[in-house]
């Protein structure tokens, strides 16, 4: 296997690692025995992949990535049948660390077209969705659930069994304990809910019309007064048709750990939830 074209010589590719057509393996790289790449991955120098571990078509994977490697869990029971699951055309960068998951039939899963920069950490049992973003240093525990077209920032820590909702952002430098619903915009320590992502919602090709009801529903939710429960009631019968805001709303109710609460930037002292132009 190590001969095949395309694979460095100096790669350490076991001879029951299925490997797709037209793979490039680099420099001193290890793939296991469980290893399956999609066709046309390409795989940096100095890359682990070890367990059971699947990767997309056009996935690729940067110098030193380990990925597939045990948990940081002390329950974890090693020979479990768990691995990783990325889907095609997901970048990952130099050093990026992926966990396997720790429950049979639940792998850590990173989605498609995702982009996870140099140096961050997806732990056990994460379930990350479709084309979304992690920036450097991001460290994300054990079970947290990052949505479609969410992006995480820079040196970002999020405590275990937390979720951040479809087209959210989540400031650099964030400590995130709590639930971060569909739609917001999220900064601080800890992490308050300051403006609804506008720009990301457009760039996503969400309409005019469901941007403004997301923002309306923000109003209520984060600047009304009422507490959530009233204020996503008012949601429902206000705002309920739409089906962006329907899905705020089924976050909001399904949250276990409770919602981030809101919080206003430091220069206005006022919320930007008005703001199309707002850029993040």
């Amino acid at each position: 296997m190590a001969d095949a074209p395309g694979i460095h010589p100096t790669a350490i590719v076991d001879p029951r690692a299925e490997l797709g057509a037209d793979v490039r393996v680099g420099p001193y790289s290890v793939i296991g025995p469980e290893v399956r790449v999609g066709r046309d991955a390409k795989i940096g120098a100095h890359v682990v992949l070890e367990g059971r571990v699947t990767l997309g078509a056009r996935c690729r994977i940067g110098h030193g990535a380990i990925i597939g490697g045990e948990p940081q869990d002390l329950k974890f029971k090693a020979r479990l049948p768990v691995g990783v699951a990325i889907g095609e055309e997901t970048s990952i960068r130099e050093y990026v660390t992926v966990h396997h998951a720790t429950h049979e039939g639940h792998d850590t899963t990173i989605g498609a077209r995702c982009l996870v920069m140099a140096s961050s950490h997806v732990a056990h049992d994460c379930v990350i969705g479709d084309e979304v973003i992690i920036i450097n240093y991001a460290g994300l525990t054990g079970h947290v659930v990052v949505e479609d077209r969410a992006t995480v920032g820079g040196h970002v820590g999020v405590h275990p069994f937390v979720r951040i909702g479809t087209y959210a952002y989540v400031g650099g430098c964030s400590k995130v304990t709590q639930d971060v619903p569909p739609f917001m915009i999220a900064d601080g320590l800890p992490a308050r809910a300051l403006s609804v992502n506008v720009i990301g919602m457009r760039r996503g090709g969400v309409e005019a019309a469901s941007r403004r009801q997301v923002r309306d529903a923000f109003r209520l939710l984060y600047r009304s007064g009422l507490a959530p429960a009233t204020a996503i009631a008012r949601i429902k019968t206000e705002l309920g048709g739409d089906p962006m805001v329907a899905k705020l709303v089924a976050f909001v109710e399904g949250s276990k750990r409770g919602i981030v609460p809101g919080g206003r930037t430091a220069k206005s002292g006022r919320d930007d939830a008005e703001s199309e132009e707002r850029v993040w």
